[in-house]
């Protein structure tokens, strides 16, 4: 009994190392997405002070990086969202993974739904990553001028 237990297991073991690597591997992109997030807000409140005690008037640079910074924001308040979404989907596909195979059942196109929808999540994430590193790079250009290149 306990030794076919075991033969049912393992190939369910070896199946949910993928998603469990995934995990491990979102949750390090993650940490890089709040570390940025992190120093998009502490620039965000830098640069709001230095709004407040501006006395000449000419605030237009400061505001036009505190906009950039806000949809930095999120960009990555969304990319963080997937990214934390395709973990979720990962970790449900592991449990399912265990169920079926305790149940002696079958569910292909449930586990490749799941799957496809934490790889699509994952897209996302990256997607709106991308789309916030693009977006640092003319913050920087728009403080430096026309010498970044």
């Amino acid at each position: 009994m306990a030794g076919t237990t075991v033969s049912v297991l393992a190939p369910v073991i070896q199946s949910a190392i993928g998603p469990v690597v995934l995990v491990s591997g979102v949750g390090l992109l993650l940490l890089s997405m709040t570390n940025r997030l992190g120093r998009v807000v502490d620039r965000a409140r830098a640069l709001a002070r230095e709004l407040r005690t501006l006395t000449d008037g000419d605030e237009t640079a400061i505001v036009a990086q505190l906009k950039i910074l806000a949809r930095r924001a999120h960009l990555i308040r969304g990319a963080i969202a997937f990214g934390a979404v395709s973990v979720l989907f990962a970790a449900i596909l592991v449990i399912i993974l265990f169920l079926v195979a305790l149940a002696g059942g079958q569910a292909k196109w449930l586990v490749a739904t799941i799957f496809i929808l934490c790889m699509l999540s994952l897209i996302g994430s990256l997607v709106e990553f991308i789309r916030d590193v693009n977006l640092s790079l003319v913050a920087v250009k728009l403080e430096v001028g026309d010498t970044w290149q």
